[in-house]
């Protein structure tokens, strides 16, 4: 039963649903990670290592031997760890994604967070805890020299861990978010700082999206652990270890995406949107109410674009998809609040009888976002920070027409800002004249434009992004 090849990843590619006479619904696991890991691995042998995240996951676990789900699933066999449930909220909500996302996002506001005390080790110590169990699982399932490949800021500590139990295997480590700076990255106590960067030292490999934050996560290594950092080579060396830094922008399967795209569920919402926004020309954005996307900005820079540019009145949509995300959160559940007053607040100015300026919808529906991408004349991508952003290549390649605002500051901008208008994130005024310069665009340069970020997105699909990593294993 041992694996060769193995990826460990919080969220898993299935997750299940108890119902009411207890039985087990289940179900494709959701997030961007796993959609494109699901599809790079369908149909392998490749053991998939991940948390039992809902009561429906625990139970699936509690009736398979060792929490093997080895049934017939498109991803392969799968290990589901049944964490206990406060060991795993303090793990998840309170380090990983209110700590480690914050600070590689730069979202603190620094005046009243962070603030590290006799709460936080609590929590940290919840974090190695839930490091651990992945590291003691794929000890237990790899086989000699077998591959591991360890997925985001969840997993940190990993690779170490896993270095201790079974020096013969060759790991891997990918970051998918951003990497921050080392005077932000200290905001960290200094012994937690120590354990991420030698955690993901213990790795043979460490991966990130863009060669910005590699260079930020050498960065870190040299000044806050006093490792030797090559930037020449992309290599790290401490405490007698070399681990290699590789680079791999993820992109897009342009084939898979306009596949999907054209089938009659999308073509029903687009029918939908085209009868909502009539011949007007149509912005569109796509997210989640993640802090870091910044949708606020981006609502206040369309309210400055109407308040400056009046002959366009009646004349744009800006369609915002914004999909509620981590609302277990207190930050988050009053920052999707912050989208809904904003939005409010420009239907109150603006709207006429014959014209609604802005449609916001909070429900999450993918094949409606399909069907806008398609109509998009431009896309808005303006994250305060992001690993990549597959929205930013997602939409080029959907419609070959849009033109894309985008963020400086999100990891798609290395690869498409010389086609994009790119922005600073902060600036409300600045994205609002792009705005204005998007719409006025000529159509030939759309379409050169467009081309060239359609090459762009499409270079790199997770295919051969899966592949690339595998290979620096051998």
């Amino acid at each position: 039963m041992s694996s060769t090849v193995l990826i460990a990843s919080n969220r898993g590619p299935v997750s299940f649903t108890l119902s009411d006479d207890g039985g087990l619904t289940m179900r494709r696991g959701g997030g961007g990670l796993v959609s494109g890991l699901s599809e790079v691995v369908k149909d392998t042998d490749v053991l998939w290592v991940c948390a039992a995240l809902s009561d429906g996951d625990r139970g699936a676990v509690r009736h398979a031997p060792g929490g093997r789900l080895d049934r017939a699933f498109e991803t392969g066999p799968i290990r589901m760890l049944d964490i206990p449930p406060a060991v795993f909220h303090r793990a998840y909500n309170a380090v990983a994604n209110s700590t480690l996302w914050f600070v590689n996002h730069l979202l603190y506001n620094t005046p009243f967070s962070p603030e590290f005390g006799t709460r936080f080790r609590r929590e940290w110590e919840s974090y190695r805890t839930y490091n651990g169990a992945f590291a003691l699982a794929l000890a237990e399932e790899a086989a000699h020299r077998a591959r591991v490949m360890v997925q985001d800021y969840h997993l940190t500590l990993t690779p170490a861990m896993l270095r201790v139990e079974r020096p013969d295997l060759r790991i891997a480590h990918f970051s998918h978010t951003p990497w921050a700076p080392p005077e932000y990255f200290a905001l960290l106590p200094e012994d937690v700082v120590a354990e991420v960067l030698t955690g993901i030292l213990g790795a043979d490999h460490a991966g990130f999206l863009t060669a910005r934050w590699a260079r930020a996560f050498m960065d870190c290594c040299e000044t806050l652990l006093g490792a030797r950092a090559d930037h020449a080579a992309r290599t790290v060396t401490y405490e007698g270890r070399t681990t290699r830094i590789g680079v791999h922008p993820l992109g897009v399967n342009g084939e898979a995406l306009l596949a999907r795209a054209g089938e009659p569920d999308v073509e029903s919402h687009m029918t939908v949107i085209r009868d909502l926004v009539g011949d007007r020309k149509l912005i569109v954005r796509i997210d989640r109410t993640e802090l870091s996307k910044n949708i606020v900005r981006g609502l206040r820079a369309y309210q400055e674009f109407l308040a400056a540019h009046p002959e366009w009145h009646g004349r744009v949509v800006h369609l915002a998809f914004a999909y509620p995300s981590r609302h277990d959160l207190p930050e988050y559940r009053e920052y999707t609040a912050a989208v809904q007053r904003c939005a409010k607040e420009i239907e109150d100015e603006y709207a006429t009888e014959d014209w609604d300026p802005l449609i916001l919808n909070v429900n999450d529906d993918y094949p409606r976002s399909l069907a806008a991408y398609r109509l998009a004349d431009v896309l808005l991508v303006n994250p305060i920070r992001d690993g990549m952003n597959l929205v930013a290549k997602e939409g080029p390649i959907l419609s070959p027409r849009c033109a894309l605002v985008l963020s400086r500051e999100a990891g798609a901008a290395a690869e498409l800002g010389a086609d994009s208008l790119l922005v600073n994130p902060y600036d409300v005024s600045g994205t609002a004249a792009a705005l204005h310069e998007a719409l006025t665009l000529p159509e030939q340069e759309r379409l050169t434009r467009g081309l060239r970020l359609r090459e762009a997105a499409t270079a790199l699909p997770p295919q051969r992004w899966f592949e690339d990593q595998l290979a620096a294993l051998i």
